[in-house]
């Protein structure tokens, strides 16, 4: 008989001890704390999903407690989305956090078009922490953003829309996800942001037009590709806002999180294909392409525009052109992974630029400005002129050429002011010296940018750069980027020295 007794206590010791987190857990007494008082996840476009956002819930007392029930006040009817401790659901039950411990909410949601009745509005929700007699909540906000998709169409086995963009070396076509633009979409404007999915082509023989004050936005490896005898004519228009940038066009790429505001690569470029023409860029800003311009050989057309236009943070290049013509006045280039500016062939000029590179995001040794008239196919024509402007950066030297003396090869700089570090390195190209090359150029003088590496390249009062420009180039660009008036005592580069206001 003691042995049963014996056997039937151990039993019960064994059952008690299974059950023990059921019995030693208490109900939350709505004491919880929390990471944050409200998840804000950020800005996002309609029907796009938000990045993942986290909360984390702290239980601080000395006792393991259960929260009955958590889930969001919208219920089911919530786009909001979440995952409890690895469980995805909306409504979750008697979730345990032990003592002086916590767990991890996870957070995103994706809010269609439908649901939107303006083009900008903020969509909510709570999340709810419940128990019998207390109830805690945590706000849940985002801006959502209506917009304009643009996207490959696909076909009935689900496989996107693709174009063809070259051959290889065996004569087969090579395509990339794309999609032709149809006429509705040949004129973007200011109304809505558009994204874009893949690469939007503009078809032969069109002319893809982008007003005052229109934002494209591209997915990861996206941009805009400009087809033979196509054309692409962007009119920005001056700003009164240096902030918001009202009249500007801005080409970037969808994620809208501040986490992404300078992170290179996002999308692929504006690609502008050989046979293309009569292109135009005013008022224009480019954030984190892979690379901002890719310009191929354009015949028998007058030279790419660039008036005003800014690019930043490039994985490759702000511009690279393989055999097109520049014209470029107030243009800014900065933090690319390599050459900011290449030029291989063409025949350029720029007035008042500011080309420089303060790459911090890895190594690189590529100059700022990088010149060549090589090609694949051997020497190709090369002309290039600049004009009051600024070549600077992180390297020792920021202009480097690659010149075949068997082709034909223009260049000259004239009231300019280039880093350069000019030990252990000849050549002719490098003789600074040189009258029909150079021209009133100053090497190594800081041009003290305000805030180089956050892309601000105003000058400061102490700039090398100030009052040394040629006032009759001055004339024909009487303005620098920001509209201030450049025509008495002229500075080097896209802009004038005005002193910054705090």
């Amino acid at each position: 008989m003691k042995k049963l007794t014996g056997f039937i206590i151990f039993l019960m010791l064994v059952l008690w001890s299974s059950c023990r987190s059921d019995f030693e857990s208490t109900e939350t007494t709505g004491n919880l704390d929390f990471s944050r008082d409200t998840v804000f996840l950020d800005t996002v476009f309609s029907n796009l999903s938000t990045a993942t956002y986290s909360l984390k819930v702290y239980n601080r007392s000395g006792d393991d407690i259960y929260i009955p029930e958590i889930s969001l006040e919208n219920r089911t009817d919530s786009y909001y989305r979440l995952n409890v401790d690895g469980l995805p659901g909306t409504n979750f039950e008697n979730v345990e956090i032990l003592a002086r411990d916590s767990i991890y909410i996870f957070i995103e949601t994706t809010v269609p078009s439908k649901s939107l009745e303006e083009t900008e509005f903020l969509y909510t929700d709570k999340l709810q922490f419940k128990s019998r007699l207390h109830l805690q909540e945590v706000p849940l906000v985002t801006l959502v953003k209506d917009a304009i998709l643009l996207y490959p169409k696909k076909d009935e086995g689900g496989i996107p829309e693709k174009i063809p963009i070259d051959t290889n070396r065996d004569g087969e076509p090579e395509f990339i996800s794309g999609f032709y633009l149809e006429e509705e979409h040949l004129q973007l404007t200011r109304t809505k942001p558009y994204v874009i999915y893949g690469y939007a082509v503009v078809p032969e023989g069109k002319i893809l037009s982008i007003n005052a004050g229109a934002r494209i936005h591209f997915h990861a490896d996206s941009g805009i590709l400009v087809s033979e005898n196509a054309s692409i004519r962007v009119k920005g228009e001056p700003s009164t806002d240096p902030n918001i940038m009202e009249n500007q066009v801005i080409f970037k790429g969808d994620r809208l999180q501040s986490l992404y505001r300078n992170i290179p690569g996002q999308w692929g470029a504006i690609w502008l294909q050989k046979g293309s023409k009569n292109h135009l860029f005013e008022h224009v800003t480019f954030r984190n392409a892979s690379l901002g311009i890719l310009a191929e050989e354009t015949l028998d057309s007058p030279p790419i525009q660039l008036k005003n236009v800014e690019i930043y943070n490039s994985a490759v290049s702000g511009i690279r052109t393989e055999g097109a013509d520049i014209l470029a006045e107030n243009l800014v280039i900065n933090n690319s992974g390599q050459a900011s500016l290449y030029l291989n062939g063409g025949n350029h000029h720029f007035k008042h630029v500011s080309i420089v590179n303060y790459w911090s995001q890895s190594f690189t040794v590529a100059p700022a400005v990088f010149i060549s008239n090589i090609s694949k196919e051997g020497t190709v024509p090369l002309e290039v002129k600049f004009y009051n402007s600024i070549i600077f950066g992180n390297e020792n030297r920021e202009l480097g050429f690659e010149i075949d003396e068997n082709g034909p090869a223009e260049i000259f700089f004239s009231h300019s002011l280039i880093k350069f570090s000019q030990e252990e390195v000849s050549g002719e190209w490098y003789d600074f010296s040189n009258s029909e090359i150079y021209n009133n150029i100053w090497l190594d003088e800081d041009p003290f940018f305000s805030a180089p590496k956050e892309n601000d390249l105003r000058l400061l009062e102490n700039s090398a750069a100030i009052d040394k420009g040629d006032p009759n180039v001055a004339q024909l660009v009487p303005q620098d980027i920001l509209g201030n008036d450049r025509t008495q005592n002229p500075d080097l580069g896209a802009y004038e020295f005005v002193e910054i206001q705090e």
